[in-house]
């Protein structure tokens, strides 16, 4: 049945490959993608659905299939880009600017090839829907914005859409990666971590850079704190679990020669269980608060949590069914374990939210033969890995592969007929 369905690929491989290639040039930030959702909805529309629904969650893209009686079966691509300026020199490579949500003019780029993931489900969308004889149940396609800001899952699902769309008994999606094309990467359990969030704001007493027995410094508060949060995870955390925490940016001042009234700090962490996220969360808390005490501050920190990811659990039992069809269907050499990644992804809200599985795996983009060979010579670090400048994966096979897995993962789950 899977032969069948993805036989029919090569003859939407080179009209994708185009629509993969617009969609690189016409990158669009999170929570504007407008043009993109457009075009993703009339794609849905020209494979034959009729149910399709925009604007779900500021710009997310809905398509419903129902086919029968059987299990309802979401499928999950992301589809915003980043304030990155390309530098991969294609033919195609994105030139464009937009203004981000601070207002700063910025340039756009698929760096982390969303455009990609978006190109392969409506691939797989279209396979399905020309499939129906193949199968039973109900497909609900889902194009879900504003993945790099972690809040595209949240914003759908606050917008009615297990509401107003059947509720799936099982979540799926991917991932490109800087593996092999033609490869997929899978783990089980935790495979990406959660992320946090949280901006610091240090309350000094400003004053003349001559005279600083006057003056209350929060850039020296700041400096001590940034120190003492490093502390957390060398010291806090048990060495059997993972965590790592970055203080990305600090601000203070306006002149060499004065001392200023505060000093802003913003800072991210990533674990992978609810007992060390809780942990590293109290320690940053207690630790700014106590440095400000130490300090003299003139008033208690601000902490503002303000973006939160839970870990992105790969169920165990459905991704050991839906990767043992991966095995069969491309082989056991094309299918390989890895370890758990430190970076998130917002699609572990879904499941979480309706109490059902979530299946989740990587799949190469790079140019297979050199990324094995810096693999073997263990040149890992020099392959451009997303959200660089210089990210963009190759389109074959990383496409076929790509639309396959969906299909292949879909139909494990989706009813015969």
């Amino acid at each position: 049945m899977i032969e069948a369905v993805v036989g029919e690929f090569s003859e939407l491989r080179e009209e994708l490959a185009e629509f993969y290639r617009d969609l690189h040039q016409n990158p669009e930030l999170s929570l504007q993608e407008k043009r993109s959702a457009g075009v993703l909805a009339q794609r849905l529309r020209d494979a034959g659905f009729d149910d399709v629904t925009e604007q779900v969650g500021v710009t997310g893209v809905v398509g419903v299939l129902r086919n029968g009686e059987g299990p309802v079966v979401m499928m999950r691509a992301d589809f915003d880009a980043l304030p990155v300026e390309e530098k991969t020199g294609l033919p195609y490579a994105s030139t464009l600017r937009a203004v981000d949500r601070d207002g700063q003019d910025v340039p756009v780029m698929h760096a982390c090839g969303h455009d990609m993931h978006a190109a392969c489900l409506v691939g797989a969308a279209t396979l399905l829907m020309r499939a129906r004889a193949q199968w039973r149940g109900t497909l609900l396609v889902v194009f879900q914005p504003a993945e790099e800001l972690a809040v595209g899952a949240r914003g759908m699902i606050d917008d009615g859409l297990f509401d107003r769309f059947p509720r799936p008994e099982i979540v799926l999606g991917q991932h490109v990666a800087p593996l092999p094309a033609g490869f997929i990467g899978y783990g089980t359990g935790p495979v990406m971590a959660a992320a946090d969030s949280l901006n610091i704001t240090l309350h000094g007493q400003g004053g003349h850079g001559s005279r600083p027995e006057a003056a209350i410094d929060p850039v020296l508060m700041a400096a001590n704190l940034v120190t003492r949060l490093q502390g957390i995870v060398a010291r806090e955390v048990a060495p059997a679990e993972s965590a790592v925490l970055t203080v990305g940016r600090l601000h203070a001042g306006t002149k060499d020669n004065i001392i200023p009234d505060k000093a802003e700090l913003g800072v991210n962490i990533r674990t992978y269980t609810p007992q060390t996220r809780d942990l590293v969360r109290g320690a940053i808390e207690r630790i700014a608060r106590a440095e400000s005490t130490a300090s003299a501050a003139v008033a208690e920190p601000d902490l503002e949590w303000f973006s939160s990811v839970p870990a992105l659990v790969s169920d165990p039992r459905a991704t050991e069914t839906t990767i043992g069809a991966f095995i069969e269907h491309f082989g056991a050499e094309r299918v390989q374990q890895m370890p758990q990644v430190n970076a998130s992804e917002d699609v572990g809200v879904f499941g979480e939210v309706l109490q059902v599985p979530t299946v989740f795996w990587f799949w190469g983009g790079l140019e297979t033969e050199p990324t094995l060979a810096a693999w073997a010579e263990g040149r890992i670090d020099q392959l451009p890995g997303n959200h660089s400048p210089y990210f963009a994966p190759v389109i074959e096979p990383t496409l076929t592969t790509g639309v396959e897995a969906l299909v292949v993962a879909a139909l494990t789950w989706l009813g015969k007929p």
